[in-house]
């Protein structure tokens, strides 16, 4: 199906009306042409892609992407000479990729189009990765074709083992994969030489399990990147931040080792399935590990709360919220625990539950009412100061005239 807006620009033989603004896009997703070439973005007109081309070209002769900006040249030349209204444009992302390219390039995207308004657009592109930016274009501007520019290699071995080569050492020397290819088995491996070493080679497994573990938690999270940009900033909301983060973590920790603690001696000649199977060892476990555990992750959210109050943040209010949500949670999970042990009845797990989604209910609805009456109150204050300062200039202009009959 072509869209109403595809239509207007395409004729009945199913080409695109020469009188129609045609733009030429190329998309470099990852921002080499930033990192590598110095070069901002969004870079319009010919001879200035050309520049850009050249630029990353001499920073890295081996980058398909100068061959995909020339690619997109060569396009946008073929439009001109069929007696198109072409544009060209180089857009770029960035290296992290996801979200962050992709509204990088929307925003490039728009700032190009308030100089040239285009009815369609042509994209070139090096892979599928720049491609995959498609569809959020095709949302704001009609695409009629894409085209992927494929390098010619040469077949021979020689050739192939220098382009191993070259993918060695991106996974050696680039930051963003040799912490992953090295780092991780880097790890294991130190933690599995350390166990032989200290003769504790039947703990290797669990080690190289509780490593690998953290490592991919850290990454699926995002720990990493958030820990490093707190830190970087110096604000006393953020070392507060830092600090709950860090003591909360330690609380946890040391619930699971209260836990453990008190099930030890009930743990003694069971393996690890009797262990899962048995609700006494279970529920011990949980019950003795549960107010540690609810403190630590109390602390983490009340630093959060903390943080945001010192920056006179809106989202204060979700956080106090979270923590309420916290301490209610506390009575139904531990009913549940005693549930399944065999010391409560379902009906007080229920009434906790009730109790608490009427508390959680009644502090929103207060909440948004606030926000409602200071948001309705904000916008009177305005408007009061809006007609105030058009009386004064009513006001001002009258004593001018005033004053000019006098003379």
């Amino acid at each position: 199906m072509i869209s109403s807006r595809e239509r207007e620009g395409i004729g009945r033989g199913g080409e695109l009306r020469r009188d129609k603004n045609v733009l030429v896009l190329c998309i470099d997703r990852d921002d080499d042409i930033g990192s590598k070439a110095g070069i901002g973005t969004p870079v319009v007109g010919r001879d200035e892609c050309i520049n850009a081309g050249v630029r990353l070209a001499i920073e890295d002769p081996e980058d398909a992407d100068s061959n995909a900006i020339f690619a997109a040249v060569k396009v946008y030349e073929e439009l001109v000479s069929k007696g198109y209204k072409s544009e060209i444009a180089l857009l770029s992302g960035s290296y992290r990729r996801g979200v962050e390219a992709d509204e990088r390039i929307v925003s490039q995207l728009h700032s190009v189009l308030k100089r040239f308004s285009a009815d369609a657009v042509v994209i070139v592109s090096d892979g599928s990765d720049d491609e995959s930016v498609l569809p959020v274009i095709q949302g704001i501007v009609p695409v009629i074709s894409v085209q992927r520019v494929v390098i010619k290699h040469s077949r021979s071995v020689e050739y192939s083992y220098a382009l191993l080569a070259r993918y060695l050492r991106s996974l050696i020397y680039d930051p963003r994969y040799s912490k992953f290819f090295l780092g991780i088995p880097g790890a294991l491996l130190l933690a599995g030489g350390l166990s032989i070493v200290l003769n504790l080679a039947d703990y290797a497994l669990p080690m190289l399990s509780i490593i690998l573990g953290a490592i991919f938690l850290v990454r699926a999270f995002d720990v990493d990147r958030t820990l490093l940009s707190i830190t970087k900033s110096t604000t006393p909301s953020n070392f507060v931040r830092v600090f709950s983060i860090v003591a909360g973590i330690i609380i946890v920790i040391a619930s699971l080792e209260t836990g453990y603690v008190n099930v030890q001696s009930m743990l003694e000649g069971q393996d690890a399935l009797s262990i899962i199977l048995n609700k006494d060892i279970i529920t011990a476990f949980l019950i003795n590990m549960l107010p540690l555990l609810w403190i630590g992750i109390g602390v983490i959210l009340g630093g959060r709360l903390l943080s945001n109050i010192f920056r006179s943040s809106i989202k204060a209010i979700s956080d106090a919220l979270r923590l309420v949500v916290l301490g209610l949670f506390y009575i139904p999970v531990q009913q549940l625990i005693l549930m399944i042990k065999g010391e409560a009845n379902p009906f007080s797990l229920v009434s906790s539950l009730l109790l608490g989604f009427a508390v959680t209910l009644i502090a929103v609805t207060l909440v948004y009412e606030y926000y409602r009456k200071k948001a309705s109150s904000t916008t009177k204050v305005g408007k009061n100061t809006t007609s105030s300062n058009s009386s004064n200039s009513s006001n001002a202009s009258d004593i001018d005239e005033g004053n000019y009959k006098d003379d």
